[in-house]
């Protein structure tokens, strides 16, 4: 299990940072410490609650290029990526298996899919060999990098980031408990602070300040085991952000 390093005491104020390097050195030691994920872990995890993504395999008609479609997708009990893709996409075949197992995987996803029963659909499973994460843009100390199969089927998915959205709505009806929160955990006064998603670990968040926007790790004081503890979490973080302003 991940620890979580309790944030100091005291926020930096604009005039306590004397340039743009401070800052980033302020955030980028508060976020080598901020508990997240296990990589492998956060794949699973997108993955299993994703319905959308974009199947690329190589141009029958173009060779050596791309050849790209927006298709809905579901997994399977190991992580195995299921679609009905219409034959008249240019993809290279895919021998279908076990049609009704995976039909009711798909569905379960995907229930209005009555399409998938046309002549023209067939289902397709992609079992990975390897599977490679790219969590942004300089984001190496994350853990991005290539994951094996057995690595990749044997991750857990985590249970409370399916829980997301109403969160993080919730949350943004009221930026300044975010921003506060934030505050408190990197001592940093941001300006503001916009919360993305959520997990077991803690939550994301876009915080600006003096110009710039930051996106930001926040753990929690300790793992969410339900989506109650998210709430009795927040409501700590809170109460400890206030109490530091008013002390």
């Amino acid at each position: 299990m991940a620890s979580v390093t309790p944030p100091s005491t005291q926020a930096v104020s604009p005039g306590d940072v004397n340039s743009d390097a401070n800052v980033f050195q302020l955030i980028q030691t508060h976020q080598e410490k901020a508990a997240r994920l296990p990589p492998v872990e956060e794949i699973r995890t997108v993955l299993y609650y994703s319905a959308r993504g974009v199947l690329s395999t190589f141009s029958q008609k173009l060779v050596g290029y791309p050849s790209a479609s927006m298709v809905d997708f579901a997994c399977d009990v190991d992580g195995t990526l299921i679609l009905a893709v219409s034959s008249l996409a240019n993809h290279a075949k895919v021998s279908e298996k076990d049609r009704s197992t995976i039909r009711t995987a798909y569905l379960a996803k995907h229930p209005n899919a009555s399409w998938v029963d046309f002549g023209d659909f067939q289902f397709i499973r992609i079992e990975p060999k390897v599977v490679r994460y790219v969590s942004g843009v300089a984001t190496a100390l994350h853990g991005s990098g290539e994951f094996s199969k057995e690595e990749y089927q044997a991750a857990k998915i985590d249970p409370i980031a399916q829980f997301s959205k109403p969160i993080a709505s919730h949350m943004n009806r009221d930026h300044e408990d975010t921003r506060l929160i934030v505050q408190h955990s990197t001592s940093i006064a941001v300006d503001s602070a916009y919360m993305l998603d959520t997990d077991s670990l803690g939550f994301n968040v876009k915080a600006a300040y003096q110009g710039n926007t930051y996106k930001l790790r926040i753990p929690f004081p300790r793992r969410a085991e339900e989506r109650k503890d998210v709430k009795t979490l927040v409501v700590e973080m809170l109460q400890a952000a206030k109490s530091q302003l008013s002390s």
